[in-house]
């Protein structure tokens, strides 16, 4: 038997198997509190996303969301840190690429771990679709 959705009822959606699948779950979720980028996430086709239109709206959104999604960042950055952390001390003197291992953590700006910017949100939409 089918039962359709309640009105207003969270739909719990299927994990992504992304790293950073929690941090994706927020910052949509934080997003979707702002009327305004809610309507045009709705209305935005796929195009829209993966271009990086939508990102600029980011811009639009209240203080409130954007101190939010800024404190998801930094979150977010000092697991990562963490994780950096423990892969290099599992690989003591091997002769790591720093580099190489950032550039596994494309979908934020870690050059600007403090604020969460429409880059962000582009490279979070690009490294999804990717």
């Amino acid at each position: 038997k089918a039962e359709g959705h309640v009105e207003g009822e969270k739909v719990e959606n299927p994990d992504t198997g992304l790293y950073y699948d929690e941090y994706l779950r927020q910052v949509i979720d934080v997003l979707e509190t702002d009327k305004h980028f809610r309507e045009k996430l709705q209305t935005a086709d796929i195009e829209e996303i993966k271009s990086g239109k939508l990102s600029r709206e980011l811009d639009l959104v209240s203080h409130h969301v954007r101190t939010r999604l800024d404190e998801l960042k930094r979150q977010e950055v000092a697991r990562l840190r963490m994780l950096i952390k423990a892969k290099m001390d599992s690989v003591q003197d091997t002769g790591i690429d720093h580099q190489a291992l950032l550039k596994q953590f494309e979908h934020l700006n870690h050059q600007n771990p403090d604020t969460f910017e429409p880059k962000d949100l582009d490279m979070l939409i690009k490294a999804v679709s990717a």
